[in-house]
């Protein structure tokens, strides 16, 4: 059995708002480029006037991404998300997610996490209850990526 926490189990994620019109979210990206910080994953949701532009960077980069996008007046935050390591094969995600939605766990958001050196496919979950959701992961076995893990990539 795996035994997870925040800390060994999740990984940093950063959300931005941005307005909803051309140019804002390339004017975002040249804020990080000019930062010198590499994108590892990027998801965008947008709603009619705003979007969520949710970037996964290296840790040793996360403080530095939000001070430049904060200090270029941009709405910016992190939170911690799971990263599953999930086997590339029919069923393979809805399996873990069956044993979340079994716990009583909700997934609030995902999206795939490309940029690997590892085989297996990377998924990004925001569940609704962090604690229990590595708690579960953990005791079914479930492989995460780790926030040292993606400072490889």
């Amino acid at each position: 059995m795996m035994a997870y926490t925040v800390e060994t189990g999740c990984i940093k994620q950063i959300s931005v708002f941005l307005e909803n019109k051309a140019g804002t979210l390339n004017e975002m990206l040249g804020v990080i480029s000019g930062a010198g910080v590499n994108l590892l994953a990027l998801c965008i949701a947008d709603t009619t006037d705003f979007g969520i532009v949710r970037l996964i960077v290296a840790g040793h980069d996360v403080d530095k991404t939000l001070a430049a996008l904060r200090a270029a007046g941009l709405i910016a935050r992190e939170t911690s998300i799971i990263c599953l390591r999930v086997s590339h094969e029919p069923g393979a995600f809805a399996r873990v997610l069956d044993l979340l939605a079994d716990a009583g766990i909700s997934i609030e958001y995902a999206y795939s996490f490309c940029r690997s050196t590892l085989e297996d496919a990377l998924l990004i979950v925001r569940p609704s209850n962090l604690d229990l959701s590595l708690e579960v992961l953990g005791s079914n076995d479930v492989p995460l990526v780790t926030q040292r893990m993606v400072d490889e990539f």
